[in-house]
C-alpha cells in the first residue's frame, strides 16, 4: 500500500532459463503421462488438460506460440530429479505444494492451479460409505507421493490398521485396483475422478467417498536459482486468474483491448507496460489469454461440470464467488 520514497520500477533482465527457451525455440514441460483432465495425449500426440494449458500459456507468453512446447511425461518418483537436472523448464504435473518439497528439493512452486484433497474410491458393491469404514482394508496407493504419507497418517490417527499396497507407477496402481487387488484406491479426489472415468469398465460401479483427508494444493514448479523465470511463470498464472475476475476471455480478449477499465488495460498492456518488469513485452498476458482462455475457461474445458470429469468448481472458484482463487493485482 505504501511506496518507499524514491523507489523506481526497473526493467527486468532476462534470466538464463528464458534465454535457453528462446534459443531452443521450445518450452520443456514435465507432465503426468496420462491423467485426463490434467494431462493426456491423444493418438496424434496432441496434449490437453489443465496442467497442459499452464505450459501452453507460458509458451505463448515467452515464445508467441502455445504449440512450441516439448512434452516430457514423468511419473511421481522421477519428476523432481528431472526438473533439478534441467531437463525440463517447468513441472506442471498435479503436484502438491508442501514445505518439504518447497524448502529442500531445489525448486519453487509458482502458485496453486487446483485446490484438491485426498480421497478414496471403492466399489459400489462394497457398500462402504465412509473412509472410517476402511478398518484393516487393503488400499492401493502410488509410491513417492504425499498420498502414501497421508494414508499412513490417517490410518494411525484413526486406528484403522489400513494395509497400503504400494506401486511405483500410476498405471500399475490403476490396474491393481480395477483387478480387485485392493479394497480401495486413494489419491487426490480429482485424480480418482479421472481414473474412474478413463479406466473403469463401468464408472458407475465405483464410488468416490465424501471424506477428504488432506489439503492438496496442486500447482506448477520451477528450478531455484532463476528468479526471472520464476516471476514469469508465477505472473502468467496470476494473469489468467485475474482475467477471469475481470471478464476477459479467449473470445473477447481483442475486443477488451479497447476497455476503459484501468485493470483490464494493465492486464492487456494497453496502458502501463508491466511486461518490462518481467523481461517481456507489454502484450505478455494478452498472448496467454488468447492461447488458452482465462482460468475459468481452462477449468470448465478440462475438468468442470461440462467436461468428462464433471468436477464441481468448489474451492477453485474465484474468491468473490466463494472459492480460493485470488490473484495478486497485475499492476
Amino acid at each position: 500500500m505504501f511506496a518507499l520514497l524514491g523507489a523506481v520500477a526497473t526493467p527486468a533482465m532476462a534470466g538464463k532459463t528464458l534465454d535457453a527457451i528462446k534459443s531452443r525455440g521450445a518450452l520443456n514441460c514435465g507432465v503426468n503421462p496420462s491423467l485426463p483432465g490434467f494431462a493426456a495425449a491423444d493418438s496424434q500426440g496432441n496434449w490437453t488438460g489443465l496442467d497442459v494449458d499452464v505450459c501452453k500459456a507460458v509458451a505463448a507468453t515467452v515464445l508467441g506460440d502455445a504449440n512450441k512446447v516439448k512434452w516430457t511425461p514423468l511419473n511421481a518418483t522421477q519428476r523432481f530429479a528431472v526438473l533439478q537436472a534441467g531437463e525440463i523448464d517447468i513441472l506442471s504435473r498435479n503436484t502438491t505444494w508442501t514445505l518439504n518439497r518447497d524448502a529442500s528439493l531445489g525448486l519453487h512452486f509458482t502458485g496453486t492451479t487446483y485446490y484438491d484433497g485426498q480421497g478414496f474410491m471403492v466399489t459400489k458393491k462394497s457398500k462402504i460409505t465412509s473412509a472410517k469404514q476402511l478398518k484393516g482394508a487393503t488400499v492401493c496407493v502410488q509410491s513417492g507421493t504425499t498420498t502414501e504419507k497421508n494414508l499412513n497418517d490417517y490410518s494411525k490417527v484413526n486406528k484403522l490398521g489400513i494395509k497400503p499396497v504400494v506401486f511405483d507407477t500410476q498405471e500399475a496402481t490403476n490396474k491393481a485396483y480395477f483387478a480387485g487387488r485392493c479394497q480401495a484406491y486413494t489419491t487426490d479426489a480429482s485424480g480418482l475422478a479421472s481414473v474412474r472415468n478413463k479406466e473403469a469398465t463401468n464408472p458407475d460401479d465405483h464410488v468416490i467417498l465424501p471424506d477428504l483427508i488432506s489439503k492438496e494444493p496442486l500447482g506448477p514448479s520451477v528450478r531455484r536459482g532463476d528468479d526471472e523465470f520464476f516471476a514469469i511463470v508465477k505472473w502468467v498464472v496470476f494473469a489468467l486468474i485475474e482475467a477471469e475476475e475481470y471478464g476477459i476471455t479467449q473470445a473477447n480478449v481483442d475486443q477488451m483491448k479497447s476497455s476503459a477499465d484501468p485493470v483490464v488495460q494493465r492486464i492487456l498492456g494497453t496502458s502501463e507496460d508491466t511486461g518490462k518488469l518481467l523481461g517481456l513485452d507489454k502484450e505478455w498476458a494478452y498472448r496467454a489469454i488468447k492461447a488458452v482462455g482465462n482460468y475459468g475457461e481452462m477449468f470448465e474445458r478440462n475438468v468442470g461440470p461440462k467436461s468428462t470429469l464433471k468436477l464441481p468448481r468448489g474451492l477453485n472458484n474465484q474468491w468473490n464467488k466463494g472459492g480460493l482463487m485470488y490473484a495478486p493485482p497485475v499492476r
